[in-house]
């Protein structure tokens, strides 16, 4: 058995799969959307099942809001009366609050209130480790920064963990899609100090060996393609990494067209599917993905679904989900909405970008324990 962890805000389950191939085991989930918990269950036992992990059949361990849960409840819920030696707590809380596209409601919005939830439910738990994923603007924006802080120092002073946190790119963690996200991570005090030989100050940030590829450090410098017109065929460019292209996962290990999900698109016409360029991103709509380039953000909302490169019409599902770097392996049922389906995929972290901060977590807490 890998290195157990409860999940909150579990959604689709993405970053559990990337934590899940890191080596750890989810053994408790959380999501309180009917429909998300539905895909959920169907998704991950065609990927558990594939994959040969046992329990096949899975299903969301709880549906209620992280309002209404006490942490003694969940613990029980999730190990019975015997914890393990170590686990965690894994999560994203809804980030609209602090984000661009949202109304900047901060920690007193709706959705924003639900972070200190989550935070406070960590607290009361007292995991070994836990791991609280957001948008960039939670620590980018002041007005969010002076709430990020009053959590972390939450963490630190009165419930013992040693904080630390780092804006990560998933194009520079090899996952084809130019997408930001804010990593919080913390672990009891006494592990860090068996990991470290020391406890940070209490403001240190740093000490984490955050997950980082060398070989795309300098990645979003180079000479990217611009726009061509649309059905014209470019030539591969030299000295562009095509696995970061969106290439590979539109046409590459099988057609998706020919797999689950792969004929699930919006189909409504206009005669933009046809005018606008290959590459050009400019608008706030109709924005066309090039091959030999890297998605922006796979942020989809009202049928705004990125457009493929030479066929005249939106990604489907499963290009989508490969964007996502998901496994062709994890199948959504046919009967949710396509907007339901969409807006999953794009509230979840790209399981490479989650497996390798997962497996530096892994690291840390081996050092810490072993």
């Amino acid at each position: 058995m890998g290195l157990p962890f409860l999940s909150f805000f579990t959604g689709g389950g993405l970053l559990d799969i990337g934590f899940e191939q890191a080596g750890f085991d989810v053994v408790w989930t959380n999501e309180n959307n009917a429909v998300f918990a539905e895909m959920y269950a169907h998704a991950m036992t065609a990927w558990r099942r594939a994959e040969g992990k046992r329990p096949f059949r899975t299903a969301i361990s709880n549906r209620d809001s992280i309002t209404a849960l006490s942490a003694a409840a969940v613990k029980r819920e999730a190990f019975g009366f015997v914890l393990p030696e170590v686990y965690g707590i894994v999560g994203g809380p809804p980030c609209p609050d602090f984000s661009n596209g949202g109304k900047h409601a901060g920690g007193t919005g709706e959705q924003g209130r639900l972070t200190r939830s989550f935070v406070e439910i960590i607290g009361r738990i007292r995991p070994h480790y836990f791991v609280i994923e957001n948008v960039a603007g939670l620590q980018r924006f002041r007005k969010h920064r002076w709430f990020l802080n009053r959590q972390t120092a939450y963490l630190r002073r009165e419930r013992g963990y040693a904080v630390d946190l780092k804006i990560l790119n998933s194009l520079e963690l090899g996952v084809p899609q130019n997408r930001e996200r804010l990593f919080v991570v913390g672990f009891r005090k006494s592990l860090v100090k068996r990991a470290l030989g020391r406890v940070p100050e209490p403001k240190e940030t740093g000490w984490f060996d955050w997950p980082k590829l060398e070989e795309y450090a300098n990645v979003r410098s180079l000479p990217w393609p611009q726009t061509c017109r649309f059905g014209y065929t470019p030539a591969q460019p030299r000295g562009i990494p095509l696995e970061l292209t969106v290439y590979p996962a539109l046409i590459g290990n099988g057609d998706p067209e020919e797999i689950a999900n792969g004929q699930e698109f919006f189909n409504s016409y206009s005669r933009r599917f046809t005018e606008v360029q290959e590459g050009d991103v400019s608008g706030k709509s109709f924005k066309r993905l090039h091959r030999y380039r890297f998605s922006p953000t796979a942020w989809y909302g009202n049928q705004e679904v990125h457009l493929h490169p030479w066929k005249p019409r939106r990604l489907s599902v499963r290009e989508a989900l490969r964007i996502q770097t998901v496994p062709d392996n994890y199948v959504l049922p046919h009967e949710p909405s396509l907007s339901a389906k969409f807006k999953m995929i794009c509230n979840g972290v790209p399981c490479l970008m989650a497996y390798q901060l997962a497996l530096a977590i892994k690291e840390f807490i081996e050092r810490g324990v072993g």
